[in-house]
């Protein structure tokens, strides 16, 4: 939570005497003052936490604040720490535990440490969601997880995130599927597959439909014209312009 004050009228008077502007709100007991062009954070009592000598900083957000200094980005935490180097040319804010980084047109994460997970080596960076974040290099797609290790190889065309432990990846214009792992629990080889319902999911190729699991197991052969969702464990399908009911069970 968030605990939120204002400056009290005698230290109002102290930076006012000594800072070419203040915040006259503290927010968990610190404030931001300027002098000379230059930013620094002091707590509630009028110390200075940091020294005045940023070009920027920002907001606290999950206990860290972007700071600028010679052109030149880095992050302090609220004892006023830099707990990286102000080095990057540009860093995003912390979001579930990570921040992405970029030097020398490249980016990587780094943990609420600074330190660097990842080498700071690809075009893209996507936020964590679940445990893991999109990558992409030399225009193609990978997964990593929070330990920054690929947990995919970084060939894919597309990627998207993962849901109930599953992913859905492009290749070649073609789709499949991995888990959690990087492995690829179906070939990829489909023209499209549709979202998990039920514990299946319907799947097309070469204008054909039939249906797979979770552990990517084809239970409807890839023959039919459609195929509904399962309901109850009973999906119906049409072929030749006959409906079929058919049982199939999950994995």
């Amino acid at each position: 939570m968030v605990g939120v004050c204002f400056i009290t009228k005698d230290l109002a008077k102290i930076c006012a005497t000594k800072y070419d502007d203040f915040s006259d709100i503290f927010i968990n007991g610190l404030a931001k003052v300027k002098l000379h062009n230059k930013y620094g954070i002091i707590d509630i009592d009028g110390n200075e936490v940091t020294s005045i000598k940023y070009d920027y900083l920002d907001e606290f957000v999950n206990g860290f604040s972007k700071v600028c200094f010679n052109n030149k980005w880095g992050f302090i935490d609220e004892n006023g720490n830099e707990i990286t180097d102000i080095k990057y040319d540009c860093v995003n804010k912390f979001v579930n535990g990570f921040a992405k980084v970029c030097l020398n047109n490249k980016c990587g994460f780094i943990d609420e440490s600074g330190k660097e997970i990842t080498d700071i080596k690809y075009d893209y960076v996507s936020t964590f969601v679940n445990g893991f974040a999109h990558v992409i290099l030399n225009k193609k797609w990978g997964v990593i997880n929070e330990n920054g290790n690929e947990i995919t190889d970084i060939k894919y065309d597309f990627v998207y995130n993962f849901v109930n432990g599953l992913a859905q990846v492009n290749l070649d214009g073609k789709w499949g599927l991995i888990n959690t792992n990087g492995k690829e629990i179906t070939h990829i080889k489909y023209d499209y597959i549709c979202d998990f319902v039920n514990g299946f999911s319907r799947v097309l190729l070469n204008n054909k439909f039939g249906l797979i699991d979770t552990s990517g197991n084809e239970v409807i052969p890839i023959k039919y014209d459609n195929v509904n969702n399962v309901v109850n464990g009973v999906v119906m399908a049409k072929l030749n312009g006959k409906y079929h009911f058919i049982h199939v069970n999950a994995s």
